[in-house]
Order: structure tokens, then C-alpha cells, then sequence
């Protein structure tokens, strides 16, 4: 498998600048925004799985961009279990593939992040092992500062 990028603009057009048109492969796969009912909810989450299937088996990294407030349902529901999905997907992926080192992770984004600054980290994010992070959630931006999180 080859890198496979499910992104919105800007944040594609960031990506190549940032290093992520790297050869070895990988999923970014950005969690889409404003989804309208269950079945939505369905068919997002039925591509994030095909998607995380072939890295898998291909033993390519795995970054889930999510957007901050969905993690903590602060925009619907719809697209709270979306990302909440997609981070437990990315726990459970990281758990059963820590071994054979490939890393699966999220980056949670707000409005205020730049598309640079999301590609930088998504190329971290890919690199071989992720510096040993999978599994897990980076934050970007102050928006969860202060806040009970969940």
C-alpha cells in the first residue's frame, strides 16, 4: 500500500511541503466535518476501517486527524463518535501492532491550528515507530487547557 491521504485543503496541499509524499507508505485519514445523521456516522467509520485493514496488513503507520472539540462532544454527536471511534480504533491498533512497530495515532486539531504545523506533526507522527508513541492522542493548541477532560 502506498500513502493514502484523506485529508481536506489546506491540510493536503501542507503535506508534501512537510515531507509526508515519503515512498514507505502510511494512512492519514482526517475525520470529516459536520456529518448529518447515523449513517454518516456509518460510513465514515466502514472507510476508516477498510483503510486501517490494508495499513495493517501492509505494516504501514497510522495517523487519524481528528478535530479537538469532537473528542470531547462538544460539536454533535455525529461527529463525536466519530473521533472517539477513531481513537479507540487507534489504542486498539497501537496495542496489537506495538510489537511489529507500526505506530497508529491521533492528532486532534482545533480551528486555530495551521495546516503547516498539522502536517509537521503528521510526519512525525508516520516516522518508523513514532519515537515509540501509538496509541495515543496529540493536542495541538490551548483549547483543552484547564478543562476536565474525559
Amino acid at each position: 500500500m502506498a500513502l493514502h491521504v484523506r485529508v481536506p485543503d489546506p491540510l493536503r496541499s501542507a503535506l508534501p511541503a512537510a515531507g509526508v509524499a515519503d515512498p514507505a507508505g502510511g494512512l492519514v485519514f482526517a475525520a470529516r466535518n459536520g456529518l448529518d445523521g447515523w449513517e454518516a456516522v456509518r460510513a465514515e467509520l466502514e472507510e476508516a476501517f477498510t483503510l486501517t485493514a490494508a495499513a495493517v496488513r501492509d505494516g504501514h503507520p497510522i495517523v487519524y486527524v481528528v478535530h479537538h472539540d469532537d473528542l470531547l462532544g462538544r460539536r454533535g454527536p455525529e461527529g463525536a463518535m466519530v473521533a472517539t471511534a477513531l481513537l479507540s480504533g487507534a489504542r486498539t491498533v497501537g496495542a496489537e501492532t506495538a510489537k511489529a512497530g507500526i505506530p497508529a495515532n491521533v492528532l486532534a486539531v482545533t480551528d486555530a491550528t495551521s495546516p503547516a504545523t498539522a502536517a509537521a506533526w503528521i510526519v512525525h507522527l508516520l516516522g518508523q515507530g513514532a519515537d515509540g508513541a501509538t496509541g495515543e492522542v496529540v493536542r495541538l493548541g490551548p483549547d483543552h487547557i484547564g478543562k476536565a477532560l474525559p
